[in-house]
């Protein structure tokens, strides 16, 4: 017997019996699934209008095809333009030119004519910017052909200026004409604007009942660049922030205006005054039109430019004969403050679409005007900045700032020798007034308010008792005060040197003028300049980003001229690490 397969036949019988217990084990626990099924053919039953068509419908038709020009599609596509360039060579050169052909900033036409590259928006830079340089040239060439002119010049120029030259307002539409305020742009600092009140005696034509505002360039002190007209009297002016386009107004009977530089002057007046044709622009847009409870019922003291965009260091502009592109500027807003204490925030809009009709919904848009003035926020100074005890004594708003640094803050000058501190969105600040040393009630006016253009927080004050207060944003006391430096004189205007931190400018309601330098002196004045014409209002140009140092001053006269005197350069040239050594003079006197 064979052992061996007889053992491995017991093997194979085991191992298929055990299989066959565990598949009857298993067969009962598996079962299929037939809870989803699937159609594979669902055709339902012909009804007899359905057959009926199929036999008997087609009988006497004839079939024809149309297009629909749906299968004609286009597609755009954008590709960059291959740039070729032709050149000629010959081999071997019977000369030393032996090639040629265009330059590459030129390219072969198809009949093989050159034809240049022309930027139309650098061509119009160019030309704005030569057109301002031969006006200037021309405009001292002018001088230099007027000896008189030149003699008067040195003859008026003061002890505190090396020489001076007057803005020609011997104009036919000036006289009899106060200027009432001055403004100088932050952008471009060779630009000024004065306002020049109603005239005197009555006269005739369209200027008879009529307040001006002139736009001047310093360096064509000839005429005027632009001339704004309006109804009513204008109190207080500005430009927008960042360019000179744009100028705003706040009038007695509490309108803000506003006048687009940019308008074509056809859509303006145009008078032949002395075989000179003047346009004299009216207003783009004036809240007289919006007619609801947001408008000012009481005349507007103070208009700011508002930026919304915060920036740690101010920019000062360009030069007088730079360029800058002014097709586009970043949002801002525009606050005005009426002697009711009421602070209206305006937005800035520059309408996309022209409307030459006129609009039936912005009743106070030109027609043909593209730049309009929406309410945003209002608020009641007197509720919102004044405590209890401080409401009682009735304070009166008279001037506004805002923080160049940070927008948000304002501070506000009042009648009682206090100043507010506030924000836009009335958030709560610290501290919510300044107060001079003096404790107790005063009924002092704050006249002017300046803050310091080398971004530190701090301003100047000054008001009408002829005391000067040196603040900063974080202390509700003045760190220096100086009571006596006027003589009693209420203060009209003051202003920091835009070219040294330690210098600002003072000038009282007798037309003295006084120079404070901290750095040589900081309990009095290191110069006192009497005007002998009665200066009605101040205001100071200069370009602080060039090293030469100039430094000017605009005074106002009552008899309508305006002289600009350049300070001597010991008060205008920057001293070395000036601004350190005036924050340790400040440290010194906390």
């Amino acid at each position: 017997m064979d052992f061996q397969m007889a053992n491995q036949r017991q093997s194979s019988r085991s191992m298929a019996n055990k299989q066959k217990k565990r598949s009857s084990e298993l067969l009962p626990l598996i079962d299929l699934d037939f809870s989803v099924s699937y159609s594979l053919l669902d055709l339902p039953p012909v009804n007899e209008y359905d057959m009926y068509i199929r036999n008997f419908g087609k009988m006497n038709t004839k079939q024809a095809y149309v297009q629909c020009n749906e299968d004609n599609l286009e597609r755009d596509i954008q590709t960059e333009e291959v740039e070729t360039l032709e050149k000629w060579t010959q081999h071997p050169g019977e000369s030393a030119l032996v090639s040629g052909g265009p330059i590459s900033s030129q390219v072969m036409s198809v009949n093989g004519t050159l034809t240049p590259k022309i930027n139309s928006q650098r061509l119009a830079n160019f030309l704005r910017s030569a057109c301002q340089v031969i006006a200037v040239l021309l405009e001292e060439d002018q001088v230099a052909t007027q000896p008189r002119w030149k003699l008067r010049s040195r003859q008026t120029s003061l002890s505190i200026s090396d020489s001076c030259f007057q803005l020609n307002t011997n104009q036919p539409f000036l006289h009899d004409r106060n200027i009432s305020c001055l403004y100088v742009s932050q952008v471009w600092r060779q630009t000024l604007l004065s306002v020049h009140g109603l005239p005197k005696k009555p006269g005739v034509g369209l200027l008879k009942r009529k307040s001006i505002m002139c736009v001047w360039n310093i360096w064509q002190p000839s005429s005027p660049q632009k001339v704004l007209i309006c109804d009513s009297e204008v109190i207080c002016c500005c430009f927008s922030p960042s360019k000179t386009t744009l100028v705003f107004a706040g009038t007695v009977d509490g309108s803000l205006l506003v006048w687009d530089l940019h308008e074509d002057s056809r859509m303006h007046p145009h008078i032949m005054i002395s075989e000179t044709d003047w346009t004299f622009r009216v207003p783009t847009f004036s809240t007289d039109g919006i007619l609801n409870s947001v408008n000012h019922t009481s005349p507007i003291i103070a208009v700011e430019p508002v930026s919304t965009s915060f920036c740690t260091d101010q920019n000062y502009g360009l030069s007088s004969l730079s360029y800058k592109d002014e097709m586009s500027e970043p949002p801002f807003q525009i606050a005005s403050m009426d002697e009711n204490g009421i602070l209206n925030i305006w937005v800035v809009v520059e309408l996309q679409k022209v409307d030459l009709a006129g609009s039936q919904t912005d009743l106070g848009l030109v027609p043909g005007g593209k730049v309009k003035l929406v309410h945003s926020s209002t608020m009641d100074l007197n509720n919102s900045l004044f405590p209890k005890d401080v409401r009682q004594r009735m304070p009166q708003t008279l001037t506004i700032k805002f923080l160049s640094s940070n927008p948000n803050n304002f501070i506000v000058g009042t009648n009682i020798g206090l100043v507010g501190h506030g924000t836009r969105h009335d958030l709560k600040v610290f501290p919510k007034l300044f107060k001079p040393r003096e404790s107790g009630p005063r009924s002092i006016s704050i006249n002017a308010i300046d803050f310091f253009p080398f971004g530190k927080p701090l301003f100047l004050v000054g008001c009408s008792d002829g005391s000067i207060r040196l603040h900063q944003m974080t202390s509700e006391y003045p760190l220096m005060q100086w009571n006596d430096s006027t003589n009693g004189q209420p203060i009209i205007a003051l202003q920091w040197a835009l070219t040294r931190p330690a210098v600002f400018f003072v000038l009282d309601a007798s037309s003295n003028i006084y120079i404070w330098d901290l750095l040589e002196n900081d309990l009095l004045p290191v110069a006192k300049q009497n005007i002998p014409e009665n200066v009605v209002t101040m205001a100071l140009l200069g370009e602080p980003e060039k090293t030469n140092g100039l430094l000017g001053i605009v005074l106002a006269q009552e008899s309508g001229e305006i002289d600009i005197q350049c300070v001597k350069k010991k008060w205008a040239l920057p001293q070395p690490e000036e601004l350190e050594k005036l924050h340790l003079i400040l440290l010194q006197s906390f």
